[in-house]
């Protein structure tokens, strides 16, 4: 008889053990975990078990956690321990998922679970082969059983002297060096730039790109590898492996989204809009089974971002209409269409949504829109607004201080009103001022706004006759965002006022009206 056939009995009777009493699991540990070969990739970590079932559910584990799926790679790890009850490496593959990881430190309501596993492999490890002992023993170090987040960092800490000489005992194990690589990254701070000259980012690096010299396709390598360059000066390190990552694990979404962190430091923005477009596919398919939804939520924004700063409106503007539809905030749909000129039909968006910041994204656009449409009087009201937020407001918009945000929007705003009033100069006054906030704002991918005030700032510059400063400011965009269209358009359309041309950004801009649907009459609409 074929697996196929008789899987579903199989999964009957591998979720039919209860769960351990003393411990709770999500919901999601209520339904038996599937086995998902069409999601899944080449992956496979051989371990000591004679059930073929556990050793798919252990791969099917393994890669989900490099997909940062950690709760369905925690009901795999589950499904395999129960498929083969004397598997210590499988309790261990639980307990290593429901540790800390990347995107989130290890919670009060998981600790449990971790402990309870690794108590587990501990309770099997004569049945573990040497290696498999070791990597129990190493996870030893990080559990305790009165879990206190405070004292969270005492264990990390000891858990990466483990991993490091687990990885001097096995140097050829390239999971074992991916897993030492992430119990250093646990170390670091997640936000923020990196100097390339800080010993613990050489060190990290140093890790992540041994593994991937052995195995240039490896996933759980290359997605940290990306997160630890892409806030540094050298993004395009990971570059060679993130042209494989999108496709090692097809259908987990934030696998396939993961190249698009590179591709926006690199500006290489159809890239980035085709990682995300897939990424979004794989959320859809998780519907019907075929995919794992991970942050579908980012997935979108960078979407909607990086079309925004390639001139692909109809990716751009579907992806934040999207957005919209899956957690109701019309914040980004909104300033797409400021983004694109599409005033009209910002006047008809009618649904507010939650929060200062976005709601301040949200008055802006409805603002610009409305000024476009000769309503000056909604503008100037909605831009006094915006100014006196900037000065009182305490929010925050991810890493963000909110009043940066809402002081970049309030002064473009209070910049084109004085532009429709023929005040070219006091306009841009207002871009410098906007552009001071704009540089205030904190790393992050992606960038909360989908555009630079500079682009308006050098749109005046060329109004004004003052070439030269629109080059500068539009070169100085270029830095932050390179090759991005609405800079390169900027700067040939001032040099061509003079009579001059650069040939780099004729050619560069001539690549990017090739993935492009809009046409420019200026780099502001």
């Amino acid at each position: 008889m074929k697996l196929k056939s008789i899987l579903p009995l199989v999964l009957g009777l591998v979720c039919a053990p209860a769960l351990a009493q003393d411990v709770d699991y999500p919901d999601e540990f209520d339904e038996p975990m599937g086995l998902h070969p069409e999601s899944m990739g080449d992956f496979h970590y051989p371990i000591s078990s004679d059930s073929e079932l556990a050793q798919e559910y252990f791969d099917q584990g393994f890669q989900l956690m490099y997909a940062f799926a950690k709760t369905d790679a925690a009901r795999s790890f589950y499904a395999a321990h129960q498929a083969d009850p004397d598997c210590a490496i499988c309790y261990w593959g639980e307990a290593w998922a429901w540790g800390s990881y990347l995107n989130g430190a290890m919670t009060t309501a998981e600790a449990p679970r971790a402990w309870h596993a690794l108590q587990q492999a501990l309770a099997h490890i004569d049945s573990a082969s040497a290696k498999e002992a070791d990597m129990i023993r190493a996870l030893e170090s990080r559990y305790v059983e009165d879990f206190d987040p405070a004292e969270r960092r005492q264990q990390d800490e000891a858990y990466a002297e483990a991993m490091a000489d687990l990885a001097a005992e096995y140097p050829e194990d390239l999971d074992i060096q991916t897993l030492y690589a992430d119990a250093l990254f646990l170390l670091e701070e997640r936000r923020g730039y990196r100097s390339l000259e800080d010993p613990n980012v050489i060190r990290l690096h140093g890790v992540l790109l041994g593994v991937l010299e052995k195995d240039i396709r490896h996933p759980g390598a290359c997605h940290l590898l990306i997160h630890a360059t892409e806030s540094t000066p050298t993004p395009e390190l990971a570059a060679p492996c993130a042209r494989f990552l999108g496709y090692s694990i097809p259908g987990a979404s934030h696998i396939n989204h993961m190249p698009s962190h590179t591709w926006n430091e690199m500006g290489l923005w159809h890239d980035a809009v085709r990682s995300n477009t897939i990424a979004w596919h794989s959320d859809q398919k998780a519907a019907f089974g075929q995919g794992f939804a991970i942050y579908p939520t980012h997935n979108l924004t960078m979407l909607y971002y990086a079309a925004a700063m390639g001139g692909e409106s109809a990716s751009s503007i579907q992806a934040a209409k999207d957005l919209a539809k899956l957690n109701g905030n019309t914040a980004m749909w909104a300033m797409s269409l400021v983004r694109f000129g599409r005033f009209d039909e910002v006047m008809e968006l009618d649904q507010a949504p939650n929060g200062e910041v976005n709601r301040a994204m949200y008055d802006f656009s409805k603002a610009y829109a409305a000024l476009k449409e000769g309503d000056v009087d909604q503008a100037r009201a909605a831009q006094a607004e915006l100014a006196e937020l900037t000065e009182t407001t305490t929010s925050r918009f991810r890493f963000h201080d909110g009043a940066d945000i809402i002081g970049t929007l309030a002064h473009i705003l209070a910049g084109e009103i004085l532009w429709s009033e023929g005040n070219i100069e006091g306009a841009a006054a207002e871009f410098r001022t906007a552009t001071d906030y704009y540089d205030s704002l904190n790393y992050d991918e992606p960038e909360p706004l989908p555009f630079s005030p500079r682009h308006w700032l050098g749109a005046a510059y060329i109004e004004l006759g003052a070439y030269d400063r629109a080059v500068q400011e539009y070169r100085i965009d270029l830095q932050d965002h390179p090759h991005n269209i609405w800079a390169l358009f900027g700067i040939q359309q001032a040099l061509k006022a003079t009579g001059d041309s650069d040939p780099v950004v004729d050619k560069d801009l001539f690549e990017a009206f090739s993935y492009a649907d809009i046409w420019l009459p200026s780099t502001k609409f």
